[in-house]
């Protein structure tokens, strides 16, 4: 839908709103803390919006190797079967050749989205 704001713009007005004007007229420290706890969530939210769909497809070429083709499904269905699906395979004791290397991979993609700052700290 190309209609503006987009949801990641959305998210992003609400953010800076409570960064700017909510959290420094709060004198509450639980108030305070669970507008960083929502400012923080706003920001995966709009991460996820931008870069959900294109790592989730790099997650799922890097799954399905390791654990097959993915079911019909969206890709984060497909995602979440296929990792499941290795996971039993771990479980089994058949690791699949790259499995660690694809593994670290795939967290990187998922920090790239909850919490990018913790890939600086390499």
């Amino acid at each position: 839908m190309p209609d503006r704001p987009s949801a990641a713009e959305l998210a992003d007005a609400v953010r800076e709103f409570l960064e700017a004007e909510a959290l420094p007229a709060a004198t509450d420290p639980r108030l305070r803390f669970r507008l960083l706890v929502a400012a923080n969530a706003l920001s995966i939210l709009k991460r996820d919006l931008d870069l959900g769909e294109e790592l989730l497809r790099e997650e799922i070429a890097l799954l399905r190797p390791l654990a097959g083709a993915p079911p019909p499904g969206t890709p984060r269905e497909q995602a979440l079967a296929l990792s499941a699906e290795l996971s039993r395979r771990i479980r089994r004791g058949d690791v699949p050749r790259g499995a660690l290397e694809a593994l670290r991979r795939i967290a990187e993609l998922k920090l790239r989205v909850a919490s990018p700052r913790y890939l600086e700290r390499g």
